[in-house]
């Protein structure tokens, strides 16, 4: 049984601060990241305003960067898509953030509205498109920083860019 001196010799957990975390300035976790990006989608004044659209190519944005990722912004026209890509070792996170984008892998098509996410692991593959009548506009997290987007043959689906489980990710012909 406990005494009030166990209590004394534990004493109050909130007054240990050794013992909590101290919230991080930059996401380092998937979680983290989807909710930066949640918060960054949720805050329409930080990213409205920059949105452009382009008849000849999807347009791209890059809002932010801290250490070891990149938060960007695309905007996409009836039509405009990526190819067939990966994001080479970059994982991310893709949310839609006005409009409706198509998603094509080896599994199937899936359509992604606005709030949809998609979280990705390296080497993901997929085609994105907004075959709908209105603009789309997204946001992508990726981390590390994209640096190289593969390209793959319409259907083809190698052992480094195969799909895994739920994952996906967005992209395009230069970010996505």
């Amino acid at each position: 049984m406990n005494s009030d001196s166990d209590l004394q010799i534990a004493g109050d957990i909130l007054e240990v601060p050794h013992l909590l975390q101290t919230p991080r300035e930059h996401p380092a976790t998937v979680a983290e990241f989807v909710g930066l990006a949640r918060a960054v989608a949720a805050d329409r004044a930080q990213w409205e305003h920059l949105v452009r659209y382009d008849a000849t190519t999807r347009w791209y944005h890059r809002l932010r960067t801290g250490p070891g990722y990149e938060v960007w912004l695309l905007s996409w026209l009836p039509g405009q898509g990526t190819g067939r890509h990966d994001h080479g070792p970059s994982s991310g996170v893709l949310t839609v953030l006005d409009g409706t984008l198509t998603e094509h892998t080896r599994r199937g098509t899936r359509a992604l509205g606005a709030g949809a996410q998609r979280v990705f692991a390296p080497g993901y593959a997929h085609e994105v498109v907004n075959d709908t009548l209105r603009p789309a506009v997204s946001l992508h997290v990726y981390f590390p920083g994209l640096t190289e987007m593969p390209m793959h043959p319409a259907g083809s689906c190698t052992a480094a860019a195969r799909e895994t489980g739920d994952a996906g990710r967005l992209a395009g012909t230069r970010h996505g």
